[in-house]
């Protein structure tokens, strides 16, 4: 593990790579599951804030989850998340014509509807943030629909942290990214 500031990093995130192919995927990490896309409170907010910018994006489907469950739902272990669609994709999906699914949320970003891009555990997969006492917890998750984007990281050799620098400095800043990077550089060099 490193420590950097009050987190404890999980050494897999300098040395796995990882690069998003939705053109292998099709976006499934929108779709499988048992549970929605987990949420904090301001997310949750920032939702209700946006509900309608947002659901001019959205599908009909997804709508009337939101509509029936509300923007956000409790989840079994009484932590936020998105609602589901009948048990399956999140209800913030959307599909484009050749069935890639991707998050309505961000479309509703890109087209200037919303300033907020979308969940962060959504744009810092596949990273996960557990909160403790003492310390965040920043580890890899290991999915095996990512199977693609693993093996594409692999054939660019981008690490999981770089993929990952916008949402990493979204939720640390940017002081605690560089010191992220001067860590993994130092590995990188102690291993050569």
């Amino acid at each position: 593990m490193i420590s950097i500031e009050n987190t404890l990093v999980s050494e897999e995130i300098i040395k796995e790579e990882f690069v998003c192919n939705i053109s292998q995927c099709k976006g499934e990490c929108c779709v499988a599951g048992e549970a929605g896309a987990p949420l904090d409170s301001e997310e949750v907010q920032l939702l209700e804030d946006n509900k309608q910018a947002i659901s001019e994006h959205l599908n009909s489907n997804g709508n009337f989850a939101i509509a029936q469950q509300g923007v956000a739902i409790k989840g079994p272990d009484g932590q936020w998340e998105t609602p589901l669609v009948e048990g399956k994709e999140c209800a913030y999906t959307v599909f484009s014509k050749e069935g890639i699914a991707k998050c309505g949320i961000e479309v509703a970003h890109k087209k200037g509807a919303i300033s907020w891009k979308k969940p962060l555990s959504c744009h810092l997969y596949p990273i996960r943030i557990e909160k403790y006492s003492a310390f965040t917890a920043v580890n890899y998750h290991r999915w095996s629909i990512c199977k693609a984007a693993c093996d594409f990281g692999a054939s660019l050799k981008i690490p999981v942290y770089q993929f990952l620098k916008e949402p990493l400095i979204r939720k640390f800043g940017f002081g605690w990214f560089k010191k992220l990077e001067e860590t993994a550089s130092q590995n990188t060099n102690q291993q050569s």
